[in-house]
């Protein structure tokens, strides 16, 4: 009797622990809810992008600056492979969240186990291509013959990786879907103190170069999405993970698909269009392309704020449109945008008065960091422009329509991007006229996703004034 007494106050005590990690979204306040929501996840993402930062970080300390531009050389390549797949988790974070808000566990539970079947079935092809094209990738996008080698040693090995990076992707946007984004961000900070160890044991002890950290960086992505995966095993109600239940449900994949591939179709395309401005780099030199790796990852930071807002966004509204509560999604979608740009004009304005500091941190070549702070301050002082597509592209894809921002971000962003090298760029090849077409392409394009969203709010949750 005692032992069964332990095991229900254990129960009861965990059970607890649960719900307090999960976050109304239905009723009572929202400012508060959507920034304890929003900063746990940018903080996870954030966390994600230091696996390659401590990457560029160490190599381009103690390995010099050609191993720290080849590791640069492969992040757009990277992030092209792994946004298709973070656009498509999108729609698992739509779907999980609309049947949690209208209480439909049998669904919710269908999806989670469809969800994680579909992240390594598509982590597992994405390591197989990433590996046999890794070489054909890079010499398409003109890598410099001086980091090609240590590029396509360090791309093969990432690639490897690629399964767990799905996985943990899907994973976090399961618990998102109720709310949680406190466990994926732990999950990762584990992983990330990992990951840094491992670089400085491997390059400065072994003495290794690119494949040391990447090697570092697929421990650490195995290491993530296992924890995530203990605690969905481990999960308590709809989205606890049964091994023996893992399956395709046919409905599920393509209502995740309806939400998930446009979202992915923008991602890609983004991806495109900046492996494209990835290839122009290229040919300004090593020295550029090393510049370009440093100051990236300030740009990434800032823009995980506005992914995260995007996202609560996205999550907040799919719960409440699904219940019919559309005074409440409005309000969802004013509070993202101004929390996006409070946030967003504290973080860049932090980045681009310590541009010199912070661009130092990579890099012992005065040459590279007189570059990266050119990048930095050209690109982070119209970063609180890209707000607006963000944003109010997560509120469309909450209410059900994803493919309109889709197509209006893919033609007034990357549309004018490629179309900037082609016509702009290939007249004076110049750093400083390669990177300005970053802050244009934001400037064009959110007035465009402004007027899709009130057309949008209009057919969906027009109200009264509140």
């Amino acid at each position: 009797m005692i032992i069964v007494r332990e095991v229900s106050i254990s129960k009861k005590v965990y059970i607890l622990i649960q719900t307090k990690k999960e976050v109304d979204m239905l009723h009572g306040s929202l400012v508060d809810k959507l920034i304890f929501f929003a900063l746990p996840l940018a903080a996870s993402s954030i966390l994600q992008q230091l696996f390659n930062s401590a990457d560029v970080a160490v190599v381009g300390k103690f390995a010099g600056s050609e191993a720290l531009a080849a590791v640069g050389a492969n992040g757009p390549v990277i992030n092209l492979f792994v946004n298709f797949f973070v656009g498509l988790s999108i729609g698992t974070n739509v779907v999980l969240s609309s049947f949690l808000g209208r209480k439909e566990e049998k669904q919710a539970k269908k999806t989670v186990h469809t969800s994680i079947l579909l992240a390594l079935t598509c982590g597992i092809i994405m390591m197989m291509v990433g590996i046999c094209l890794a070489e054909h990738i890079l010499v398409a996008m003109a890598t410099p013959l001086d980091i090609l080698k240590l590029s396509e040693r360090y791309l093969r090995i990432y690639f490897l990786g690629m399964p767990f990076i799905m996985l943990y992707n899907f994973e976090a946007a399961i618990l998102r879907s109720k709310g949680d984004t406190k466990r994926p961000l732990l999950a990762l900070l584990i992983a990330g103190i990992i990951n840094v160890i491992l670089n400085l044991i491997f390059v400065v002890g072994f003495h290794m170069s690119v494949e040391g950290v990447a090697i570092a960086t697929v421990i650490s992505n195995i290491t993530s999405s296992s924890l995530l995966f203990y605690v969905l095993l481990h999960e308590i109600g709809a989205l606890k993970l049964e091994r023996k239940e893992l399956c395709f449900t046919g409905r599920i994949v393509k209502k995740i698909a309806q939400i998930g591939i446009p979202s992915a179709f923008q991602a890609t395309l983004y991806s495109i269009s900046n492996v494209l401005i990835q290839k122009a780099m290229n040919g300004l030199g090593s020295t550029a392309v090393a510049a370009n790796a440093a100051a990236l990852n300030y740009e990434y930071f800032a823009y995980f704020l506005l992914s995260a807002f995007s996202q609560a966004c996205v999550t907040f509204i799919s719960q409440n449109y699904a219940v019919g509560n559309k005074r409440r999604c409005r309000k969802v979608v004013r509070y993202c945008w101004i929390l996006a740009a409070i946030s967003e004009i504290v973080m860049c304005g932090i980045f681009i008065a310590f541009a010199h500091p912070f661009a130092a941190l990579f890099t012992n070549d005065p040459a590279v960091t007189e570059l990266a702070v050119i990048r930095m301050v050209y690109v982070l002082s119209f970063e609180v422009f890209n707000m607006t597509p963000e944003v109010l592209s997560g509120g469309m894809r909450g209410l059900g329509y994803s493919f309109v921002p889709a197509m209006i971000c893919v033609i007034g962003i990357c549309g004018f991007r490629i179309l900037w090298i082609c016509l702009v760029f290939q007249k004076v090849h110049t750093y400083q006229r390669l990177i300005i077409v970053y802050p244009v392409s934001w400037v064009l394009t959110s007035s465009a996703v402004f007027i899709a969203y009130l057309v949008v709010r209009r057919r969906c949750i027009s109200v009264q004034s509140d």
